[in-house]
């Protein structure tokens, strides 16, 4: 993977990338994972790559949607409660049947849902229109699954008439054999799922899932459940990028808070480059004196300090919030790494513009960002924003008056703002003012 960042080093510093510079660079490097073999439930949430067509019908054939008997329609037609169609029972047809008794005049057969329809038969009348036959009473839970037909079985009296195919499932109603099940590019979900099972295959060729390895850095982070010490906050962030992995699709893993030490952070990477499809790091990217990961991962001043086979760019983009970022690869297969700024509202923003997007060009997805429309301001007041820089807002998106309003302030570190939120409000890089009744493209979350 190679980036198409410029080569020197010190205008790379003083540039000011935009958001779609940005973004373009990390797709243009980035290549879908290649296809495997897969059971049918380890392919859930993967990419079909292939047509998928169907070898058999569904149903393979005739059968009853309900319990019930299976008769022929003049034998029943002008059947009341009053004057019912009194029938001989042949036998029974079980669910698995493949011994099927012929219904002739005057006769019915007891009839499971799912049974193949006898031959003879027209029709199913539910045992609800029945008094449930003689001799052996109600159909429901009489005849195992799989059970031969049986003898005569006395008589039933139907109480009502049926038309022809009544209750009866025709053989391919559901799919015919040639169609097409599933085409190449469906996420697998519980329905695709059912359906590739249903018409027999037990493998699927997929791409799999990106394995997301997500780290936070920072000596002052605390893991949730242990005690705070003065000076120390809880580490959200690798919760929250690993949360968003895995709603993006991927398979995440959460190594948790490292400390601010670029040996102990390089050392960290390389152990996790194993397991890991893309890397993603948050906090360390700024111009501080503790920015362990631009320390570890640059290949600006000392190359050889960096961590091995890397080769990162650290950039300033033009938006709010989210200005420091850091993308290349790393180690020996070139595993992309994306490094994301620390404070945790900053961090969100730039997982859904970037890594989101790189979760699922991995997955050969072709539309691998958020959805985005026009909506109305609503607010009390003008909305402030910085020149030349494009902001992304926290919002609350209603569908039915076509209007957005913003939740919280601009603070990169306005969590409790961003769980209440659920889109991103887009002020351009050109606005520096935007009043109440403004048309905003506005990005959903969920």
């Amino acid at each position: 993977m190679t980036s198409t960042a410029p080569q020197d080093t010190g205008r790379q510093q003083q540039r000011l990338w935009s958001v779609d510079e940005h973004l373009a660079d990390i797709l243009a490097a980035i290549r879908p994972l290649e296809p495997i073999e897969l059971q049918l439930l380890d392919a859930q949430g993967c990419v079909l790559v292939e047509d998928v067509t169907v070898p058999v019908a569904l149903p393979p054939f005739d059968n009853s949607s309900m319990d019930g008997y299976a008769v022929r329609v003049a034998d029943v037609q002008g059947a009341s409660e009053e004057f019912p169609a009194v029938l001989t029972v042949v036998g029974d047809v079980a669910a698995g049947s493949d011994e099927l008794p012929a219904v002739g005049p005057g006769q019915a057969a007891r009839i499971m849902t799912g049974a193949p329809l006898p031959p003879g038969a027209e029709a199913v009348v539910p045992v609800e229109w029945t008094d449930g036959g003689r001799g052996g009473g109600a159909v429901t839970g009489m005849i195992p699954a799989g059970s031969a037909p049986e003898g005569a079985g006395g008589e039933v009296r139907v109480h009502r008439a049926a038309e022809a195919r009544a209750h009866v499932r025709a053989r391919g109603s559901d799919v015919q054999a040639g169609d097409l099940a599933l085409a190449a590019g469906t996420v697998l979900g519980p329905p695709q799922i059912a359906l590739l099972a249903a018409i027999g295959r037990g493998t699927v060729r997929v791409r799999p899932r990106p394995r997301v390895v997500v780290l936070s850095t920072g000596s002052e982070l605390v893991q949730p459940g242990e005690a705070l010490a003065s000076g120390t906050i809880y580490d959200s962030n690798s919760f929250a990028l690993a949360a968003a992995a895995r709603d993006a699709g991927a398979i995440a893993y959460r190594v948790g808070a490292v400390a601010d030490d670029a040996d102990t952070l390089r050392a960290t990477i390389e152990d996790q480059l194993i397991r890991a499809d893309l890397l993603v790091t948050t906090g360390g990217v700024s111009v501080g004196a503790y920015d362990v990961v631009k320390e570890a991962l640059s290949t600006a001043g000392k190359p050889e300090d960096a961590a091995e086979g890397a080769e990162i760019d650290f950039r300033k983009l033009a938006m709010q919030p989210g200005k420091p970022q850091g993308f290349g690869s790393i180690g020996p297969d070139r595993t992309p790494l994306l490094a994301l700024p620390g404070n945790p509202v900053s961090s969100y923003v730039s997982f859904e513009l970037f890594v989101r997007p790189a979760i699922r060009a991995l997955m050969g997805l072709p539309d691998v960002s958020r959805p985005s429309l026009r909506a109305v301001l609503q607010a009390d007041k003008a909305i402030g924003s910085p020149a030349g820089r494009r902001q992304f807002l926290r919002g609350m998106y209603d569908a039915g008056s076509g209007t957005v309003s913003p939740v919280g302030g601009s603070g990169s570190h306005l969590i409790a703002a961003l769980a209440h939120a659920d889109s991103l409000l887009v002020v351009p890089e050109e606005v520096t003012s935007v009043e109440p009744g403004t048309d905003l493209e506005v990005i959903l979350l969920r």
